[in-house]
C-alpha cells in the first residue's frame, strides 16, 4: 500500500515519460482523477479513462510533441504527507517562467497556478510539473 498517492502518481508519470511509455495504469481515487483531468487540460496528458467496475483503475496516456518527446520533462513534489505546504493566493507564482505549472488543491477543487491567481484562491501546493 502506498501512503502518498499523489507522489506515486506523479513519479509514475515521470518514469513513463522517461522511457517513452504511452500509457500508465494505477489505482483510482477521486483526487487522482481530478489531478489527471487538470493535467490533460494543461496538455501534459492526452487522455484519461476510468476502467473497471469492482476495482476501478485510472488509465492515462501521455502527450508527446512532434519530435516524439513526452511533454512531461520533470516533476517536483512540494507538499508531502509529513510536511504539508500551503500557499496564499498572492504568493502563487508561475513555474519556469510560464513553461511549467503548479497544481494546487483549493476549496474550489484542483487548480493550476494560473487559475488560482485568476480566482484569487490559495490552498495546498501539491507539485510542480514542466
Amino acid at each position: 500500500m502506498v501512503s502518498d498517492r499523489v507522489g506515486d502518481f506523479i513519479i509514475r508519470l515521470k518514469n513513463a515519460a522517461a522511457i517513452k511509455h504511452a500509457m500508465v495504469t494505477l489505482p483510482h481515487s477521486n483526487e487522482l482523477a481530478a489531478i489527471a483531468l487538470k493535467l490533460r487540460d494543461l496538455g501534459y496528458l492526452a487522455s484519461v479513462e476510468t476502467t473497471g467496475k469492482e476495482k476501478k483503475e485510472l488509465t492515462v496516456s501521455l502527450a508527446f510533441d512532434e519530435r516524439g518527446d513526452a511533454k512531461i520533462a520533470d516533476v517536483q513534489r512540494i507538499s508531502k504527507p509529513g510536511r504539508r505546504m500551503y500557499v496564499a493566493h498572492d504568493e502563487v507564482h508561475s513555474v519556469k517562467n510560464g513553461f511549467g505549472a503548479r497544481i494546487i488543491s483549493t476549496s474550489k477543487g484542483i487548480l493550476s497556478d494560473a487559475e488560482a491567481r485568476k480566482l484569487r484562491v490559495g490552498g495546498e501546493n501539491l507539485f510542480e510539473i514542466w
